[in-house]
């Protein structure tokens, strides 16, 4: 018996000894394939004004999406654009074999990943210094600023000289580099149209690691290709963005539709009017009890005793979203064009609210309620969003069968939807819009409860949101996606449709290595580019 003990205590030990020199002979082989590949070596051993971290890199994996998690290799915390070309051209040199690629990162708020890159690196756009902001007067004013600044501080900065920029986006803690590779779409873009649409100039990194300054004289394919193209043509250090004058005041108002057909009649009335509203947007209100009652708490009710008798409750509302800017000298004057443009409208009367708020607040309103979600722990959960670009002609169509069969109890989360003129977007740049002269964004800004199976969580959520995809297929609605996410390469060649061409074509010309934005799916490192 002792004998058959100690063959089985020698026996044992031979197995986890063995297992050890197995665990370390695979530790070296890791270790020898990682110091092989001239990654970590190649990357310490650059001159940069700033640094790598190989460590804390976990956050970096991670965005307001909240619903994918690649884990890079590196960070980089940027003190000059010398840095990101240094490391992008260091990457290029290494050639397709390394597998290494690279992604910018503003402030994280990307959906779907485009801001990771895994076992790659991480540029953190916001350590990025240089060129410190500077503010332009005159006939023609601007704002020379950092791809990492965020466009709150772009606000601050230029209302200290009077001015602002000309168009928005709802939310401002966001980076300029983030909406420039998309376009930045808000209630202004009907007149100024997107973000994209108000540059002037670019300073680029492009996947060769050269740094290129650009605009609509100059470099002009990168310059158009850069904007709105999803960070696959170059990484944006710097930009030149137009400004106008500020207003001090913004006059805010509210009011509700019953009838989808009359509140899409009366937004485009208003967009293709000469002396209109400043912004337009609307949203889509499904079975919201006490809805006018929490209004108050912000806004003024026209008529107090019409108000209170108003029922949201088991209804599907279309609130219509207003706001003029002015100042207060001319307050009175504000006031009767206000009136005149309300009289065109078919509202329902009891439902007119208006409030009184600086610039300032205005444009910053979405903060105050990320504040109050982050006070209760609801900011940082899954955001499977879903944004729509549907055409004029079918918009009818897409409300009767969304908002009439597909959405009915509830929403989990705001649903806004406005139209805008295509007249005010260039063609030029890398977004794919609708092919008509109107066309609507329609957002599903839904936020899912971690963990749940009913109705608020995320798999059901992600249901509706392939039935609204379906239908817009299978009925041709002729609908196109905003922050687009696509698994294949196939889905983006037909996202693109006949502009495929010209973006596979600027992919080839700078970035034919494919290390940029690899979170966006769209091309492989090493792969073909046909």
């Amino acid at each position: 018996m002792a004998d058959l003990l100690k063959m089985r205590y020698l026996f044992g030990s031979f197995l986890i000894r063995s297992l050890f020199v197995i665990l370390f002979l695979c530790c070296i082989t890791v270790r020898v394939n990682l110091c092989s590949s001239g990654f970590p070596s190649s990357l310490k051993s650059l001159s940069l004004d700033g640094h790598f971290t190989f460590d804390e890199i976990h956050h970096a994996a991670k965005d307001f999406g909240n619903r994918f998690q690649f884990l890079p290799f590196a960070i980089l915390h940027p003190k000059s654009v010398s840095d990101i070309s240094t490391t992008v051209n260091q990457v290029w040199q290494m050639g397709p074999s390394s597998g290494v690629t690279v992604a910018a990162r503003g402030h994280g708020h990307s959906l779907h990943g485009q801001s990771q890159a895994h076992q790659g690196i991480i540029i953190n756009m916001e350590s990025l210094l240089q060129p410190e902001m500077r503010v332009v007067a005159g006939k023609s004013p601007y704002v020379d600023v950092s791809g990492g600044e965020l466009w709150i501080d772009i606000l601050r900065e230029t209302l200290k000289h009077g001015l602002a920029p000309k168009s928005w986006t709802d939310y401002l803690h966001l980076s300029v580099g983030g909406t420039l590779s998309n376009a930045g779409i808000s209630g202004q873009a009907f007149r100024h149209g997107p973000q994209i649409s108000n540059v002037h100039q670019l300073e680029v990194v492009t996947g060769k690691g050269e740094v290129v300054s650009c605009s609509a004289d100059q470099n002009s394919d990168l310059f158009h290709g850069v904007l709105g193209g999803l960070g696959q043509f170059g990484i944006i250090t710097r930009a030149r963005i137009s400004l106008e004058s500020a207003p001090k005041m913004v006059k805010w108002i509210r009011v509700l539709y019953s009838d989808f057909s009359t509140f899409s009649g009366d937004q485009e009335l208003l967009i293709s009017s000469e002396n209109t509203f400043d912004y337009i947007e609307g949203f889509v209100i499904i079975n919201r009890t006490g809805l006018v009652n929490n209004w108050r708490s912000s806004f003024n009710p026209q008529d107090p005793v019409q108000a209170s008798h108003f029922k949201s409750d088991g209804r599907t509302l279309f609130c219509l979203e207003l706001a003029k800017y002015f100042n207060p000298e001319d307050s009175d004057i504000i006031d009767e064009e206000i009136e005149s443009s309300l009289s065109k409208l078919s509202y329902i009367l009891a439902t007119l609210f208006m409030s009184e708020v600086s610039y300032l607040d205005f444009l910053d309103r979405v903060h105050v309620s990320e504040v109050k979600l982050r006070s209760k722990n609801l900011w940082d959960v899954p955001h499977p969003w879903l944004n729509l670009l549907i055409p004029k002609s079918k918009i009818n169509d897409f409300a009767k069968e969304v908002f009439g069969n597909i959405l009915t109890d509830t929403s989990n989360g705001p649903i806004l939807i406005y139209p805008v003129n295509k007249s005010k977007w260039d063609n030029r740049t890398s977004v794919v819009i609708p092919e008509e002269d109107i066309f609507y964004l329609v957002a599903f800004l839904s936020s899912a409860v971690p963990f749940s199976t009913g109705t608020d969580g995320l798999e059901y959520i992600l249901t509706q949101n392939k039935r609204i995809l379906d239908f817009c297929k299978v009925n041709g609605l002729g609908m196109k996606q905003y922050l687009a996410h696509y698994g294949t390469q196939e889905e983006w060649r037909a996202h693109f449709g006949s502009r495929w061409e010209v973006f596979i074509k600027r992919k080839s010309a700078y970035d034919p290595l494919a290390i940029l934005a690899p979170g966006h799916r769209i091309f492989q490192k090493a792969g073909s580019l046909s």
